[in-house]
């Protein structure tokens, strides 16, 4: 499995980033996929998680209606839409393949990176005040 997230960059508060995540094929039929981003001094946690098992899409509390996670299987990819960023959701973003059945997406930050099966390289999103 291979995953190239892409997409992050220096914006300021309010603004909009949209990381894309583009996965080797058959990927998104054999994983469910996530976003994940660790902030500088702490661990790494959930963003939002695709269940493709069953369609559903999961966020993380902190999130709070201002992402929006997407997939489209015909090009193996995913994507995530943020709106109304602020300087807390500075750090590295990364998608990751994820069970696809089971507990780690519906659970999306509140376990951590526990359960990931791949990681993709991380993509730098900066917000500044």
């Amino acid at each position: 499995v291979q995953l190239q997230a892409s997409g992050g960059g220096l914006v300021q508060a309010g603004d909009s980033l949209r990381l894309s995540c583009e996965a080797s094929s058959d990927t998104l039929t054999t994983y469910g996929m996530g976003w994940f981003r660790q902030a500088p001094g702490k661990e790494r946690e959930g963003v939002a998680c695709f269940s493709t098992s069953d369609g559903s899409i999961y966020y993380a509390d902190f999130v709070n209606g201002r992402f929006t996670m997407s997939g489209d299987y015909a090009k193996s990819t995913v994507t995530l839409q943020m709106n109304s960023l602020s300087p807390k959701d500075t750090g590295v973003y990364y998608c990751a393949a994820v069970p696809k059945y089971g507990s780690v997406c519906p659970t999306v930050g509140i376990d951590g990176d526990a359960g990931v099966r791949y990681w993709g390289k991380g993509t730098q999103v900066t917000v500044s005040s």
